[in-house]
Formats: C-alpha cells, structure tokens, sequence
C-alpha cells in the first residue's frame, strides 16, 4: 500500500475530517472537540486524534496540573491539510442536489 494512501485515508476519514476541520477554527480541550464533533465516542476521538498527532497534523499539549489539561491544535501540516479537506467537504454541501438529482436519475433509469 502506498503511504500516500494511508495518510489520505486519515485526513478523509469520517472522524479526522470532522475533528481537522472543528481544529481549523480553534484550539479545543478533548470534550469540548467531542462537542464540537457531535456523534463520535471518546474512543473513536482519542484514537482519531493520536493518528492525526502521529501523522504531524495535530499537536497535543498536555499541561502538568491537576486536573489535568489537555489541548489540542493544528500544526502548520495540520492547518494545510484542514484547508484541503474543508475545501472538499464545503463542496460536497454545495452540490448535494445536483448529486441527489443524478442518484435519481439514475435510480429511474434503472427501474
């Protein structure tokens, strides 16, 4: 597999486009992301968030208190591919109907 197509299947995936772009705005601390978010499990979020840290799109800084706190940020790779993305997904909600109209036509034409 071609590491292209990993780090592509990260940034697109249903959560890291979700959590790259709510980033793109501001810095968030985990549950006020999984707010932001709405939908994804803590789980689905720490595991989405460790692979886009990984991968340099997300820089987590812990700080040394009690309670602990966690924020998290884009890197200058992160704030890039979150504009790509959001480009892409801002897009895809402007041609909902012409895409919706062609799954209809489509769909008659296969009845």
């Amino acid at each position: 597999m071609c590491p292209s197509r990993l780090i592509l299947e990260h940034v697109t995936s249903r959560w890291g486009v979700l959590v790259l772009a709510a980033l793109l705005e501001r810095s968030y601390r985990f549950s006020e992301l999984r707010r932001a978010v709405g939908g994804v499990s803590e789980k689905m979020l720490a595991q989405t968030l460790r692979t886009l840290e990984r991968d340099g799109f997300v820089h987590r800084d812990a700080k040394p208190v009690i309670p602990p706190r966690v924020d998290y940020t884009l890197t200058p790779l992160g704030i890039e591919a979150a504009e790509q993305v959001w480009a892409l997904a801002r897009w895809t909600e402007h041609r909902v109907d012409a895409v919706q109209a062609s799954r209809e036509a489509y769909d008659g034409a296969r009845a």
